[in-house]
């Protein structure tokens, strides 16, 4: 029986932890439904009045970007601000060809008069920290925008961000992603729905209310003096955007979110280079929670709410591996539930968390409504995409925990890149990119062990009991199987 009061307590545990996140999802929704009612838009720049725009600095971190540097560079080129005022910084840490062809496409635009410069280091010691660090101490420009390799701002990006700055208060203003190839395919879909999410509810609900934001390490323009003073770019942690963001908001500087400014990019197409997104994202996430939490705690700057909002803010990526606990918990559960009759009233209780999945759905719908419109029509659209989303979500729990605890345990590992492909129709092919990883880690192998474990869980259901099978978890069960599933058969077939 001591083997299953453990099992209960840590199964209980994770499900009040999650009931706990969605709970902060419900009044991050209600934040960011009060924030579109009083929403109000300062006008652009107006680029007659050359005196009164400030000089800027565009930073482009990038590391073998094959596919998509031309492009990259070419529509950073035609950015509508006075060149005089301009500077762009290509600070390229990349170690194949590209160094040679990025360097010379970079004297072709500095022919036509842009100030650009090709900035390379023999030692990547910090990864992109240290590279944006670099930049910064011959950065001209009194605000540094920053961008990846894959997005594409549009020309009056400049113009419609920094007339935010005259709040002296603000150092950071940060843009809504865009996603140029969402349709490519179901992973890009889901892909684009979970970050749709964290930047319509997530950032607006959080920024509208005054509690910690993230830069989303690009997209987004500093106030170079916030960056100075919040004590410049770190390369402790594979999320550095987070920790500076943390470090200036607890020196008070404040962060304005922009849903309305969108800049667009490629989501990964092939789930390799989603794998390693996810991995860097979450593992980031729990190294920032280790370094972050005492400093959030302790400030005498922040309200009690803003310092909850924060802390479950740094363990966003920790409910994978709570949702993960629970997964793999939940068929000696059934079994426990089955056993011991006396036990079926705290089952009883336990099922009240469900209400955690039913708050997720309707936090999500309003983050769809606003992209997509409302109606009959699109709600049913949205019922499939919110089960599939939350179907492959589980699915990558293993890898995502496996990172999480990487981080909270001080694992150190190196800044791996996400592989960008240039890729936006069906017509368009990955296969041939010389970035994609070719081996199959473990943690593949173990997503094939999990699919067969919670087809065991979905059996389960029809032999346990005295009254014919419970089938209360067979959704769960089956919704994990398919998860579980689809990452393992596309991790093996992006292999070939």
């Amino acid at each position: 029986m001591i083997l299953e009061i453990i099992i209960i307590a840590i199964y209980s545990t994770s499900l009040a932890l999650i009931f706990m996140y969605a709970l902060a999802q419900l009044n991050l929704l209600l934040n960011y439904l009060s924030a579109h009612k009083k929403d109000t838009h300062l006008p652009p720049l107006d680029i007659s009045k050359e005196k009164e725009l400030p000089y800027v600095t565009i930073q482009l971190p990038v590391y073998n970007e094959m596919y998509v540097m031309d492009r990259l560079l070419e529509n950073i080129a035609i950015m509508n601000y006075p060149k005089h005022k301009l500077e762009i910084q290509v600070l390229d840490d990349s170690t194949d060809e590209t160094v040679q062809t990025t360097f010379e496409h970079v004297q072709r635009l500095k022919a036509t008069g842009l100030d650009i410069v090709h900035i390379t280091r023999t030692d990547r010691s910090g990864f992109k920290a240290g590279a944006l660090k670099e930049g910064l101490e011959i950065a001209k420009g009194e605000f540094i925008a920053i961008f990846d390799a894959d997005f594409l701002p549009e020309s009056d990006w400049l113009l419609r961000t920094l007339p935010y700055f005259k709040d002296r208060n603000i150092g950071v203003v940060q843009t809504r992603w865009g996603h140029i190839n969402r349709e490519y395919s179901l992973l890009t879909r889901i892909q684009a729905f979970a970050l749709d999410a964290h930047f319509t509810l997530e950032q607006v609900g959080r920024n509208s209310k005054g509690h910690f934001i993230n830069f989303n390490g690009t997209a987004g323009v500093w106030r170079k003096d916030c960056i100075i003073d919040a004590g410049n770019w770190e390369g402790d942690t594979l999320t550095e955007d987070l920790d500076l963001s943390y470090r200036a908001q607890l020196k008070n500087w404040k962060f304005k979110y922009l849903e309305d400014v969108e800049t667009p990019a490629e989501l990964p197409v092939v789930i390799s280079a989603a794998r390693s997104q996810q991995f860097r994202w979450n593992k980031g996430g729990a190294e920032n929670f280790r370094k972050m939490l005492w400093r959030v705690l302790k400030s005498d700057n922040i309200s009690g709410k803003t310092k909850l909002h924060g802390v479950l803010h740094l363990l966003n990526s920790t409910m994978f591996l709570n949702v993960f606990i629970v997964a793999v918990l939940s068929i000696p559960m059934l079994y426990i539930k089955n056993e011991y009759a006396h036990l079926k009233p705290y089952f009883y209780v336990m099922s009240f968390f469900v209400v955690s999945s039913v708050i997720f759905f309707i936090c999500y719908w309003f983050m769809y409504k606003n992209i997509y419109g409302g109606g009959i029509k699109n709600f049913i659209k949205y019922i499939g995409m919110f089960f599939t989303f939350f179907t492959v979500a589980m699915g990558f729990s293993l890898h995502n925990s496996i990172a999480v605890l990487e981080g909270h345990m001080g694992k150190r590992s190196e800044f791996v890149r996400t592989p960008k492909f240039n890729i936006s129709t069906l017509k368009d092919s990955w296969k041939g990119n010389k970035y994609i990883k070719k081996n199959i880690s473990v943690n593949v192998i173990f997503e094939g062990i999990l699919t067969l474990y919670f087809a065991f869980g979905m059996y389960s259901a029809f032999v346990v009991g005295d009254q014919g099978g419970d089938f209360g978890l067979f959704p769960f069960h089956l919704m994990l199987f398919l998860g579980f599933g689809y990452v393992f058969f596309k991790s093996i077939t992006s292999k070939v």
